[in-house]
């Protein structure tokens, strides 16, 4: 059986990148510090995929298991070795820390093999597989690296489908129906359901984070400044979905700009995905979706980078900037992030905060925008 190993056995990766690979007749091997899971997984070798519809559809993932990188190391090079596909959806931030292991795997595949390894990092990141990419290089021996080519690939992806947290003690995973996977490659490589190869990625995974990313958030800090529970109880508010729709406008400008998208075909898009929000069997959290706050406000994250690039572009930005605003007021208390934001607030101000988690000058318009929706959201 063809095999795979994925790094990640949350919710993303047992519900999405996991889940299509079982169904496309691969071996899944799930690569996790989460003992319990990666236990259940051994245990039961199979879990369920429910579909958050009326329905309440439901897939049977079997032909898995897991493996513990923090002391089956040795295992899970061993299944490196064995493995087409190694994939993350791990989180962006946790890729410097698993490229130790898999460099070693890589190490030791590409001086025993030549069959070829793809390797795909499935994260809410631009460029996420080239980051990956450079630092398992940073840990490959000089030799490893020249017997790279024709075995070892590296392939930017984008992936879409919303899984909220689960409130359950159980392997099985609720998703919505909705999902796209798309992977930049210039070749022919093994097929996966569910994955589509793309030439040039770069339309695909902007209009993504830009559009699902942005507008998810952008509900998620509006709601909770509304005192919403959920993200389809916040959607439900037309005056707030109306200024989601605003935000994604300005976007989608700066996205029909960039790289030429049909106008119309774009509108829809984003009213397309204002429904997928508004989904009610998925009850997802509006602090689950707006967690993280500092990372959302990178600068090239999803609400900073398009406001910056409508701003050079002389495109509007104001909706945008409001969402900002609103990010910056995301004070929930369980949320290390959005705490250290709000300390920062209170220790230095907005655009303290603005110039070094955002990388926004302090005389830049954006800056000055983002004060003014600030002080008018806080009133």
């Amino acid at each position: 059986m063809k095999r795979t190993v994925h790094f990640g056995a949350g919710n993303i990766g047992r519900g999405f990148i996991g889940a299509l690979f079982s169904q496309s007749g691969y071996h899944v091997t799930f690569v996790d510090i989460a003992e319990k899971v990666i236990d259940k997984l051994n245990a039961e070798g199979t879990y369920q995929v429910k579909l958050a519809t009326e329905k309440h559809e439901s897939e049977t993932i079997s032909n898995v298991s897991g493996l513990n990188n923090l002391h089956q190391d040795k295992e899970v090079v061993d299944e490196i070795a064995k493995a087409s596909y190694l994939t993350t959806a791990i989180g962006p931030s946790i890729l410097p820390r698993i490229a130790p292991l898999i460099s070693k795997g890589i190490e030791n595949r590409v001086l025993e093999t030549g069959e070829p390894l793809y390797v795909i990092a499935c994260e809410n990141q631009i460029g996420a597989t080239d980051i990956l990419k450079g630092h398992i290089m940073d840990h490959l021996s000089d030799e490893a690296k020249s017997k790279l080519e024709g075995k070892v690939y590296f392939f930017n992806s984008a992936v879409d489908r919303i899984v909220p947290i689960q409130e359950q003690d159980s392997l099985d995973v609720l998703v919505e129906p909705y999902y796209e996977w798309v992977v930049e490659a210039d070749e022919s490589i093994p097929p996966v359901n569910g994955m589509t190869i793309v030439p040039d990625l770069a339309p695909f995974i902007e209009r993504k984070l830009f559009t699902v990313n942005t507008g998810h958030a952008v509900i998620a800090y509006l709601g909770y400044l509304k005192g919403k529970t959920t993200i389809d109880e916040t959607l439900a508010d037309e005056s707030i979905a109306e200024q989601v729709r605003e935000t994604l406008k300005e976007t989608g400008a700066y996205l029909i700009n960039q790289f030429g998208l049909d106008e119309k075909e774009h509108l829809a898009y984003i009213e397309k995905n204002i429904e997928r929000f508004k989904n009610s069997y998925l009850k997802d959290g509006v602090t689950r979706v707006g967690r993280a706050p500092m990372r959302k406000l990178g600068p090239d994250d999803r609400l900073i980078r398009p406001t910056t690039e409508a701003q050079e572009a002389g495109l509007s930005y104001s909706n945008l900037a409001k969402a900002i605003a609103a990010a910056l007021l995301f004070d929930h208390p369980e949320d290390q992030e959005a705490a250290a934001i709000q300390n920062m607030i209170k220790e230095n101000g907005v655009p303290y905060v603005l110039k070094e988690v955002s990388e926004l000058d302090e005389t830049s318009p954006i800056t000055a925008e983002v004060i003014r929706q600030y002080e008018v959201l806080k009133a």
